[in-house]
């Protein structure tokens, strides 16, 4: 069984790293100093659930390298796919299982254009996670747990497969009946990050100021009546469950987007916040608040993009 992680950062670099713990055939994409911190030291994976270090993981930044793979797990930025998935068909075989856990609603459909949409089953994670220096993960927040299943609901043997491959590396895992759903239901939740992010606040600190609980609630109940335009399957009750929920979150803990955003990296802006408003636009429901939030981070954006390119194009 040979498990292809691409990206190896807070989502890949634990899950991975749990699949490569439990003995599997792991082989991670990373770039940079994160690549040979992991190649040199070993991957270190620090958690609420146990550290473990996996010793002279498999660790490349070339796809071709890693070969035909039974799993491939995608676990990059959203924004990054459409920058490796032609590579990705050199790894792809007929059976291949490709599980990407992107946030948004869109990863698949971008996947589709340049992998058989047989090969996909759609997937989602929860957790909290980081790269706390090169080679190094820090797990701290929430039950790492991953949900899949056929995008037409049908129970299949390779959805028993992955769940198997979950369950030995000790990966609580669901087999989802309705994925759709269930990435909306995340997406829903998601998007908090980039409120976070404009008001500079972390979950605790939005939560309890009756302001900015007022916007939070907002613009997840915005998303709420666009799923239901489009006629995905969410209970009634969802938008007062998830402010439940996000009342749970650790007071302290933010999100990758809104990390990003503050450090003045590219984001996940536009397959979050800014896909609510596009959708918006098309099926014609009004998203005012996630237009606040998409067109206030949008500049940012728009620096951080151009950083990277003139980063990219010295090297």
């Amino acid at each position: 069984m040979k498990i292809a992680i691409i990206g190896a950062g807070g989502v890949g670099g634990y899950f991975g790293g749990r699949l490569a713990k439990a003995n599997f055939d792991v082989t991670f994409l990373a770039r940079g100093e994160h690549l040979r911190e992991i190649q040199q030291n070993g991957l270190r994976v620090k958690s609420i659930n146990g550290d473990f270090i996996i010793e002279n993981p498999q660790a490349t930044d070339s796809i071709q390298k890693i070969g035909f793979a039974d799993i491939v797990i995608l676990a990059t930025k959203a924004w990054q796919v459409r920058d490796i998935f032609r590579e990705l068909a050199s790894i792809v075989k007929k059976d291949t299982i490709v599980l990407p856990l992107q946030n948004g609603v869109l990863t698949a459909e971008e996947l589709a254009e340049n992998i058989p949409s047989a090969n996909i089953i759609g997937g989602l994670c929860k957790i909290i996670s980081k790269v706390e220096s090169p080679g190094v993960i820090n797990h701290f927040a929430l039950e790492p747990t991953v949900i899949f299943g056929e995008f037409d609901s049908r129970g299949t043997e390779r959805a028993e497969l992955l769940k198997s491959v979950f369950d030995r590396a000790e990966i609580n895992s669901i087999i989802s009946d309705d994925i759709t759903a269930d990435l909306w239901k995340k997406f829903i939740a998601i998007c908090v990050s980039g409120l976070l992010a404009v008001t500079r606040t972390n979950y605790g600190e939005l939560r309890e100021l009756k302001e900015t609980r007022q916007l939070m609630t907002e613009l997840i109940r915005e998303i709420f009546t666009l799923s239901q335009r489009l006629k995905i399957n969410i209970e009634p009750e969802f938008p007062d469950k998830l402010i439940s929920l996000i009342d749970t979150y650790p007071y302290e803990t933010t999100s990758s987007l809104t990390r990003d955003v503050w450090d003045g990296r590219p984001s996940e802006i536009e397959y979050q916040n800014g896909t609510v408003v596009r959708l918006g636009e098309k099926y014609g429901v009004a998203t005012p608040v996630n237009r606040f939030v998409y067109n206030c981070i949008l500049p940012m954006e728009i620096k951080a993009r151009k950083k990277m390119t003139k980063s990219n194009d010295r090297n």
